[in-house]
C-alpha cells in the first residue's frame, strides 16, 4: 500500500514542502530510501525501524521503499524520522491516513519512540499556510516555538504511540496556543548596565548616538580602559525588539539549533563576541548545507569583535559587503541562499602592539614603523563602514574611587527610542529603512542638507583627514542622529562638528 506524508526542508531560512512517500509492497524485507538523503536520512531506517518495534507497533517485513520529493532537493538531518515513521504506519494499516493531506509532520525519533526536538521548526510553521497545511505535528519540546506563529494549529507530543493516537481519534487533542506578543512584552532586559561605568563620558555618549542611529563603533584604547566593559551595555540602550524583529531573530535562531536556551521567542536583541581566531565561514555562515554564522546571530543585535586586529584579516574582508547590504549570500553549486545580518558592529582594539601608544601612565615601546604595520591590519574600506571611532583613555585614580554611579540605561534607553521615533517619521515612506546608518545618497541629500557653515567644516575634515565619499557620508548619518538626539529638525554645525571628532583612527593616520 502506498502513503503520503508531508514534511519540510530548511534552504537558507526558506522553508521547501517535502513530500515523503512510502510504499510498502511484496519483495525482500528491506528499507530503500531515495530522493537525494544525507547520511542522517539514511540512518533513519535503522533508527525508525528499532522505534515503531520498541513502540509497540508491528513492523511490515516487506520491502518498502520511500521517496523523498522534489527528488533534486538534497535532504538533510533527522527531521524526517517522524514522517517516514508515520508513513510506514499509514501504509500497514496501523493508523488512519485521513489527516495526512493537511497536516505538516517533523521531528527526530528515538529508539524507543520517544521524539527529540530538531532545528527550524518556527520558518515551517511561518511558512506552512503558503505551504498549503493547516497544521503541524511536532516534537513536545518544539511545540511553543511552532505556536507562535498565529492561523496554523500546533501539535506537540511526546511519543510516537500519542502521534498514532492523535491520527487516529484526532478529536481528543487541541492544538497548542502561544501569545508570543505577550512573551515579548513581559520579557525585561538581564544584561549589563551603563551605571556601573565610572567617567568615560565621551565613550558613553558614543554608544548613545550608536544605538540612536544604528551606527558602527570602534574603541581604541589601552588595556584596562573599559573597552569591552562598555561595549557589553550597548544591548541595555537598544530599543526592545519589536514582535516582527523578535521572529526575524527567532527564525535565525531556530534554523540554528540555539532556540532551546532561548525559550519560544527571542526577546532580547542578540549580542554575539565571536574570539579572534573565529575563521570566515563561522563568523559569515557557510558550510555544505549553508547555516548562519556569528552576523547573522546577531541580527537586529550587537556583533562585538574584541581585539579587532588579532582577527585575520581576509577574515574581516568577509564583513565589507553584509556591512554595507545587511545581508550575506552564500553561494554553492547547487544552491545560493541569503541570510540577514542587519547588526551593529562594536569592535575594540589597543592604539598599537604593545597597547600603550599615547597612554598618560606606561610609556609606549613600539617604534613608528610597528605602529604603521599594526594598523595595516584593518583596511581603509573596513574602517569607512565603521562610523564612530573613539579613544578611550584609562582612568584616573580619582575617578575610580570616588566616581559616583553614572546614569542608568533606562534613561539612556529612553533618549533613543525618541531618536528613533523621530526617524521613524522621516521614514514612513521608505519601509526599508529602520534607523539613520541605513540611509542611502538619496537620503542623504533630503534629509541631511548642509548650510555654509557646517558645508565649510565637513569640507575642511575631508581634506585634512584624507576622507573617502563613503566616510562623509557616514559623517552626514552620525550628524543626523546626534540632530535627533537634540530634537532638532535641522543639521546645524555643531552636530556636523561632533560628528568630526568621532574619526579618531583618521586623525592618527
Amino acid at each position: 500500500m502506498l502513503a503520503r506524508v508531508w514534511s519540510a526542508s530548511i534552504v537558507g531560512i526558506d522553508a521547501v514542502k517535502v513530500g515523503v512517500e512510502v510504499d510498502v509492497s511484496g519483495g525482500l524485507p528491506g528499507i530503500v530510501v531515495v530522493g537525494l538523503p544525507d547520511t542522517a536520512v539514511q540512518e533513519s531506517r535503522e533508527r525508525v525501524k528499532a522505534a515503531l518495534k520498541n513502540a509497540g507497533f508491528a513492523f511490515p517485513m516487506r520491502k518498502i521503499v520511500i521517496n523523498l520529493t522534489p527528488a533534486d532537493l538534497r535532504k538533510e538531518g533527522p527531521s524526517f524520522d517522524l514522517p517516514i515513521s508515520v508513513g510506514i504506519l499509514a501504509a500497514s494499516e496501523q493508523v488512519s491516513a485521513q489527516l495526512l493531506g493537511d497536516y505538516l509532520f517533523l521531528g527526530e525519533v528515538s529508539l524507543d519512540g520517544s521524539l527529540r526536538p530538531i532545528a527550524g521548526v518556527l520558518p515551517i510553521a511561518a511558512a506552512a499556510q503558503e505551504l498549503g497545511i493547516s497544521g503541524l505535528v511536532v516534537p513536545a519540546d518544539n511545540v511553543r516555538e511552532a505556536a507562535v506563529v498565529k492561523g496554523i494549529a500546533v501539535y506537540g507530543f511526546e511519543h510516537l504511540e500519542e502521534v498514532a493516537e492523535f491520527l487516529n481519534q484526532p478529536e481528543r487533542y487541541s492544538p497548542v496556543q502561544v501569545d508570543g506578543l505577550q512573551e515579548l512584552t513581559q520579557s525585561q532586559f538581564s544584561g549589563a548596565d551603563l551605571k556601573d561605568v565610572k567617567g568615560q563620558s565621551h565613550a558613553r555618549r558614543a554608544l548613545e548616538i550608536a544605538a540612536a542611529g544604528g551606527h558602527n563603533l570602534i574603541f581604541v584604547g589601552p588595556p584596562g580602559s573599559g573597552k569591552t566593559m562598555l561595549a557589553r551595555r550597548l544591548p541595555g540602550i537598544l530599543p526592545p525588539l519589536s514582535f516582527a524583529e523578535a521572529l526575524e531573530v527567532t527564525t535565525i535562531y531556530s534554523v540554528a539549533g540555539l532556540l532551546k536556551e532561548r525559550g519560544a521567542l527571542v526577546s532580547e536583541r542578540p549580542y554575539r563576541s565571536p574570539h579572534h581566531s573565529a575563521s570566515g565561514p563561522s563568523l559569515v555562515g557557510g558550510g555544505s548545507f549553508p547555516r548562519p554564522g556569528e552576523i547573522s546571530l546577531a541580527h537586529r543585535g550587537v556583533l562585538f569583535l574584541d581585539e579587532l586586529t588579532e582577527f585575520k584579516r581576509d577574515v574581516l574582508e568577509f564583513l565589507r559587503q553584509p556591512l554595507e547590504d545587511g545581508e550575506v549570500t552564500i553561494s554553492r553549486t547547487r544552491q545560493s541562499v541569503k541570510f540577514p545580518a542587519q547588526f551593529t558592529l562594536v569592535a575594540s582594539t589597543n592604539p598599537c602592539a604593545c597597547g600603550y601608544f599615547g597612554d598618560s601612565i606606561q610609556a609606549c615601546t613600539c617604534s613608528p614603523r610597528q605602529r604603521e604595520h599594526y594598523w595595516a591590519k584593518l583596511s581603509g574600506p573596513l574602517m569607512d563602514r565603521i562610523d564612530l571611532q573613539v579613544a578611550v583613555n584609562r582612568l584616573k585614580p580619582e575617578e575610580i574611587t570616588r566616581q559616583p554611579l553614572a546614569e542608568e540605561s533606562a534613561l539612556v534607553r529612553n533618549r533613543v527610542q525618541a531618536a528613533r521615533d523621530r526617524a521613524l517619521v522621516r521614514f514612513k515612506l521608505e519601509s526599508n529603512l529602520g534607523c539613520n546608518a541605513q540611509m542611502k545618497s538619496n537620503h542623504l541629500r533630503e534629509w541631511c542638507q548642509l548650510d555654509d557653515a557646517s558645508r565649510n567644516l565637513l569640507e575642511g575634515a575631508i581634506r585634512k583627514l584624507g576622507l573617502s565619499a563613503r566616510a562623509s557620508d557616514r559623517i552626514l548619518k552620525v550628524a543626523r542622529t546626534i540632530a535627533d538626539l537634540a530634537g532638532d529638525e535641522n543639521l546645524l554645525a555643531q552636530h556636523v562638528a561632533e560628528a568630526i571628532q568621532y574619526r579618531t583612527i583618521d586623525r592618527m593616520g
